[in-house]
């Protein structure tokens, strides 16, 4: 007896390309919706003052630590004062560029999870949307107290910046006139420690010139203008950072709102069943 091989029989040809062609474009619309729900998930503008706090933190640690190295050397090497301060700031700001790097990885998972669908599946308890608010608020009072500490680095790495840009601009005007050999700086004997003489605010001869002005100045000058820069992005990583920790703090409390609704609905539904 021969067998009839009908369009709607399942060994057809025709059939088996028809049903592979319908599980290629299900699994293709399964991998759309998982890649869109996977972008919904991710806090870009948490993620963009992270980036720029990494950038910033990096830069700064960078420049700062050789900025202050430079101008310990001038201090010893050239005018033979020993500032043990700078050692010390130099060590502390260096920690605050760890630390801060730290908060902005915290502060990251925090929006993590205040974002999209995961908002939705982390913060479904009372206990656990009481917890994300108190974070928030805590990161929020945090970041507001260190954009002002920022901002003070800032204002005092534009001072630093300033009187370095000036020692060039005298470095550059005594190559300019010849008949001065020597570069003095009495007039700046506020700049260093009491009971500095005036012989050592004297930059005289020609190795002495080329230590300060090339080797020491013109590169430490880099390095502050690098390490003001860099504090500024700081300063703007940490005014995104309080804009998405209020967000975050909103959905949250807007998230308890929604949840109490859907408790009424499905309460008002057990009811009316």
């Amino acid at each position: 007896m021969g067998l009839r091989f009908g369009v709607g029989s399942r060994s057809c040809p025709y059939y088996r390309d028809v049903m592979k062609k319908k599980n290629e474009q299900s699994s293709l619309r399964n991998d759309v919706g998982s890649c869109r729900d996977c972008l919904t998930r991710i806090p870009y503008a948490t993620f963009i003052a992270t980036v720029l706090c990494f950038i910033g933190i990096g830069v700064f640690c960078g420049t700062v630590y050789r900025g202050a190295t430079l101008a310990n050397l001038i201090l010893l090497d050239v005018f033979h004062v020993q500032v043990e301060w700078i050692g010390i700031m130099r060590l502390l700001l260096i920690i605050l560029g760890g630390i801060m790097a730290c908060l902005a990885l915290i502060m990251l998972v925090v929006g993590c999870l205040a974002t999209g669908s995961t908002r939705h599946t982390v913060y479904r308890a009372w206990k656990a949307r009481v917890g994300g608010r108190l974070s928030c608020a805590i990161f929020l009072g945090m970041s507001y107290i260190l954009f002002y500490v920022w901002v003070g680095i800032l204002v005092c790495l534009t001072m630093v910046t300033l009187i370095f840009t000036l020692f060039w601009g005298l470095c550059v005007d005594n190559q300019r006139r010849h008949d001065r050999p020597c570069i003095s700086f009495v007039q700046f004997d506020w700049l260093f420690p009491n009971g500095t003489t005036v012989d050592d605010l004297q930059v005289c001869g020609p190795e002495e010139l080329k230590l300060f002005c090339k080797d020491y100045v013109e590169v430490a000058e880099v390095s502050f203008i690098l390490s003001t820069v860099a504090s500024f992005v700081v300063a703007l990583a940490l005014v995104h950072y309080l804009m998405c920790l209020a967000s975050n703090y909103a959905y949250i409390r807007d998230q308890e709102k929604i949840s109490d609704l859907q408790e009424m609905q499905y309460l008002h539904e057990s009811i009316m069943k």
